[in-house]
């Protein structure tokens, strides 16, 4: 029977009619108790635009997100900016310490492009307390032997590029970007020895480029984002070009790019076209930016799909540019790994737009996302837990791309609303579940190097402001320190990469009951934080206050004493 289409709060959830069984996956519903492969990489990540703050200090120019937040305060929750975020500019030990506590082998962070170069070109300036504080950084993650795993571009471009060359619909573009990476693969790449070039860049185009809720707040509809992405895929391929040629051989790192893609499941697995629409998902989400880095061109799909709807719509040329042969040898093989962002799943059915409905990326995949109403639901409305599509789009990467080394770049969980502060058990079932689905696909075959769980703090989490938490960490923004406060779900991932898997049943157990404990006591302590810091703004206050009386009240008895004297 079929099921029944709800939509709730914007999403369609799909519901099984009374009396039909939901179709589940057997094979993945156990619990896989096993260990990693030796050298397995553990880590956790951040961006430097959502944490870093000092955002026009030691000689930093404007982001894109800098005019973006200033300009536009109606399209970040609460009119929030990230002028301090975190402070993580001025925390840098404090921050290494936490990760040391977290003892992860890896840490995944980037480089702020306008910190480096105000104004985003080379050739004007380059800011010289930007490359010492980025030095200063690496070489103390390495005296904590933890690896630097380095973006290079995460959504921050310098305001002046996109206010000079309309930012990434222009291809000069790829030019600046490969002279900012190659001047970071100059000063830093003899201790970096892993690049990522971009961070989701597809979520970058469709909400900066598309709808406009990402800076820089542009509304080109079915045109835009293909047009940065394009530009955005042959800077990626300039700059692994220019590593390869130049660096390689003297400082034998590895460059790939980020990618983040949803598991895409057809609602009926018996319906042809339901298959279709599900790899049309894929194909325009992960095979976007894939499939011209490994195989030298778009999907085919995305080609005839767009290439047919800009033909109805009366247009002489496909929306989806064009590269040329040479473009294509180019680009083909330009990625030393996958880094691969995932986060949750989604049904998918088929839907024809009718092109008159006007161009859009949403209307050009012909398809309706769906989600079940049982999937736990996470933090934020469009996350729900859902570990076995994990496994899924680690075996569609692995068969799609020629078994390529796979690193997981990013996955994570909000702040589920009205949860006790720390004691983010939810993030736990999370870690387990997904980190499982990881090892499971290890065993299948899939070659996966390493693992990063997003995010070490809780950070502005761009047009959603500070609302949505992901960290594994805890920051009280209200506070002017900013201090940091492990949750529940750092004793257990650290339970997990100290055991590099899940050893037994028992163990396993006695982590989430050992980590639930340390949460309670971190409570009771942000619980007395408040009074704390009364009673120290008290003490600021009374203990001069009092100092001065008493001085003043000697000073006036020294004089009446010397007067009777006199």
């Amino acid at each position: 029977m079929k099921p029944v289409w709800v939509i709730i709060l914007g999403w369609i959830l799909l519901v099984p009619r009374v009396g039909t069984a939901w179709r589940g996956p057997p094979e993945e519903a156990s619990f896989y108790y096993g260990t990693f492969p030796p050298g397995f990489s553990w880590g956790v990540g951040s961006s430097a635009y959502q944490t870093e703050g000092a955002w026009d200090e030691d000689g930093k120019g404007p982001s894109i997100w800098d005019a973006f937040t200033h300009g536009r305060k109606e399209q970040v929750l609460g009119g929030d900016t990230a002028d301090t975020a975190c402070d993580s500019y001025y925390k840098v030990q404090e921050d290494i310490a936490l990760l040391k506590e977290l003892q992860v082998s890896h840490y995944r962070f980037s480089l702020s492009w306008p910190r480096l170069l105000p104004t985003g070109v080379r050739a004007e300036q380059v800011n010289k307390r930007g490359i010492k504080f980025y030095s200063d950084f690496i070489d103390a993650l390495l005296k904590s032997n933890i690896t630097p795993v380095v973006t290079l571009h995460h959504w921050d471009l310098p305001q002046m590029l996109q206010v000079t060359y309309g930012g990434w619909q222009n291809v000069s573009m790829t030019r600046y970007f490969s002279d900012y990476a190659d001047l970071c693969f100059e000063v830093f790449g003899d201790r970096v020895k892993h690049w990522l070039t971009f961070s989701d860049p597809r979520t970058m185009v469709e909400k900066g480029y598309e709808t406009g809720l990402h800076a820089p707040g542009l509304r080109l509809q079915g045109t835009g984002l293909y047009v940065a992405a394009h530009h955005i895929i042959k800077a990626h391929a300039q700059a692994w070009h220019s590593y390869n040629n130049t660096w390689r051989s003297k400082q034998h790192g590895l460059v790939g790019i980020s990618l983040n893609c949803d598991w895409g499941e057809p609602v009926d697995i018996d319906n042809p076209d339901d298959i279709e629409a599900a790899e049309r998902y894929l194909q325009f989400c992960l095979g976007w930016f894939a499939n011209p880095i490994y195989a030298g061109d778009y999907p085919q799909v995305m080609k005839d799909q767009i290439g047919t709807k800009s033909a109805e719509q009366g247009l002489e040329m496909s929306r989806l540019p064009t590269f040329s042969l040479q473009e294509k040898s180019y680009l083909k093989g330009t990625s030393d790994f996958l880094g691969l962002g995932h986060f949750t799943t989604r049904y998918i059915t088929q839907r024809k737009y009718p092109s008159h409905q006007g161009p859009s990326y949403q209307n050009d995949r012909d398809l309706v996302e769906l989600v079940d109403p049982n999937w736990p639901e996470m933090g934020s409305p469009w996350l729900y837990s859902v570990p076995w599509g994990f496994r899924r789009l680690l075996n569609f990467a692995q068969t799609q791309y020629g078994d390529p080394p796979i690193y997981v770049t990013e996955s994570g969980a909000p702040q589920k609303l009205h949860c006790t502060q720390f004691c983010d058990e939810w993030r736990i079932q999370y870690l387990k579940g997904y980190i499982n689905e990881m090892l499971k696909a290890i065993k299948d075959g899939v070659d996966i190097k390493g693992y990063t769980s997003w995010s070490l703090l809780d950070k502005f989490e761009w047009e959603k402001g500070y609302a949505d938490k992901y960290g594994l960490y805890y920051v009280e923004f209200n506070v002017r320190n900013k201090p940091r406060y492990p949750k529940a779900s750092v004793q257990y991932y650290k339970e997990i990469i100290t055991a590099s898997g899940f050893p037994n049943p028992q163990e396993v157990e006695s982590w989430r009951l050992k980590a639930l404990e340390t949460c309670s006591i971190n409570n009771q302590m942000l619980a007395t934080e408040p009074l704390l810091r009364h009673m120290h703004v008290a003490s600021e206050i009374v203990v001069p206050t009092v100092c001065a009386l008493s001085i003043l009240t000697a000073a006036l008895m020294l004089t009446l004493l010397l007067r009777r004297r006199g």
